[in-house]
Parts: C-alpha cells; structure tokens; sequence
C-alpha cells in the first residue's frame, strides 16, 4: 500500500509555490504593462480577425502595417508561419467589412503575398465587459453548488471543504498557467475551467465515498490508515481514467490546431492538477476538519 500522506507536506509547499508564482506574476505583469491576465476580444471588445498569408511574414511587421493605416494598438500573435491573429480595438457591426479592409490594408503593403481571411469576430466593448463578469460568476456558482451538493451528499462540512479547496485549487492553478505563459482568457477557457472542476469533482467524490465506508467498516482505525487505504482501493481508477481522457486532450493539443490550444491547454493543465488535487489536496484537508461522530 502507498503511504499517500507521507506526502501530504510536499504537495502542500508545491501547492503554495504554484499560488506564490501566481501572486508575483500578477503583482509583477500589473505593475510592468497595466494589466495582468491577457484576455480574448470576448472579454475585451473589438474585433478579431485571423490571416493567412502565402508567404511567412512577421507579427512586427504586421503590426507595423495595420498602426499605419489607422489601426493603433493593434495586437498580434503567432499561430504559425503563415497564419497570424490580430486584434484591434475597433468594433463594427460589420465585422466581415472591417476584416476584409483589414486584409486590404495587409495585401496593399505586402506586394505579391496572398492574404486571406480565416475567421473573424466582433464583440462590443459593453458586451465584453458583461460576459466576463458572468463567466466569472458562473465558476464562484459552481463552487458554492458543490459545496452544497458535497455537504448534502456527505453530511459533513469537512467533506465538503475539503472537495472545495481542492476545486479552488485546480482553478488557481489553471488560471496560473495562462497567467505565466500569458495565454489569453476566452469564454472557451472558462468553459474547459467549468469542465475541469466537474471532472476532477467526480474523482473526489469517488474517493470520499470510500473513505466514508470504510470509516463504517474499520471503526477502531486511525483516521489516516482509513483515508490511505481508501485512496489506495481507488488509485487504480482514477490514474486509468485520468490517462485515458489526459491521451484524448492530448491528442487535441498537439494536433487539434491554434484555434483549439487554449482550450485543450486548460483541460490538460486540469486532468493533471485534478488528478493530483484529489488525492492530495482534497483528503489531507477533510482530514483536518473531520471529527468523529460519537
């Protein structure tokens, strides 16, 4: 049998480094550029348009070009050699027109490279604003649902907390990612986040669940003996089911494109700290606030 607890201490310090890194990442991207995380024109407002040129051409140049006809701040990134995203601060209804002047802008510039529009949306800056306070409200409802719903299930504020901080935790450590790697934030992302916490809620429950038949069967063992043999009964399921749907992201990560890397980046960065936090994060708190019925 593992001796899962032994660990509990170092999971404990990486679990604090990670929400550490995030703090001074944040402190340091806020105090450095004005903002911290990088969000998608979902949240911002503005239009964003996808280019595809025949010959590789720089984001700098880019950049340069589209600031030179009349589209200052515009930012742009990488997808491959060929494609480019762009994102102005501009919104019009019309946001195929604006895309299109856009790549005239570009073709007149860049005499014989073909450019073509891949994708292109708009959102309006009172839109962006409204979305991102939702999304932002719909994972704090998500938390409180499950706390709930633990607290019923279990009839135990320790289980409950315990599944909580464990969700709390796997969401930290996915918006550190993208703070980090400044990855933008989009209403994709925060759907792979409400997913993560879903999944990763499924193995704790399935966890907790043997721990609290085993509390009815082994009545006169200490209460770490029964959470170590609990997790251990389930290990085997949960690293099954954690390989099998982390080689499926995978694959979407990997092969699935630019258009898919945020989204899959998170639901990776998710199964793995899910994973982890279930059997790290989630048992060794319940534990401290346990108490034994008499």
């Amino acid at each position: 049998m593992i001796d899962v607890l032994k660990y509990r201490g170092l999971s404990l310090l990486v679990s604090l480094s990670i929400i550490a890194a995030t703090i001074g990442g944040y402190v340091y991207k806020e105090r450095s550029r004005g903002y911290a995380f990088s969000y998608s024109v979902d949240y911002t407002g503005g239009t964003q348009v996808i280019f595809k040129f025949d010959t590789p051409v720089s984001t700098s140049e880019v950049k340069e070009i589209l600031e030179k006809k009349g589209w200052a701040g515009a930012a742009t990134r990488e997808f491959s050699e060929q494609e480019i995203l762009v994102r102005v601060k501009e919104f019009s209804n019309d946001a195929k027109g604006l895309a299109d002047r856009m790549r005239k802008a570009l073709a007149g510039e860049l005499k014989g490279n073909n450019v073509v529009v891949l994708q292109n949306e708009g959102v309006s800056p009172g839109v962006g604003a409204d979305l991102r306070w939702k999304s932002f409200r719909a994972v704090f409802f998500a938390l409180l649902a499950m706390l709930a719903y633990i607290a019923w299930r279990f009839w135990s504020a320790a289980f409950a907390l315990g599944a909580v901080v464990a969700l709390f935790h796997d969401a930290m450590v996915m918006l550190a990612v993208f703070l980090l790697f400044d990855r933008e934030i989009s209403v994709n992302v925060i759907g792979a986040i409400l997913a993560v916490l879903g999944y990763s809620i499924n193995d704790t429950i399935v966890i907790f669940a043997q721990i609290r038949d085993n509390l009815k069967k082994m009545k006169d063992a200490p209460l770490g003996t029964i959470v170590n043999k609990s997790i251990n009964h389930t290990l085997k399921r949960t690293m099954l089911t954690s390989l099998s749907t982390g080689l499926t992201v995978g694959s979407m990560f990997f092969l699935g494109g630019e258009a898919l890397r945020d989204f899959s980046l998170a639901l990776l960065v998710g199964i793995i700290f899910g994973t982890y936090s279930s059997i790290f994060i989630a048992s060794p708190v319940m534990m401290r606030l346990y108490k034994p019925k008499v």
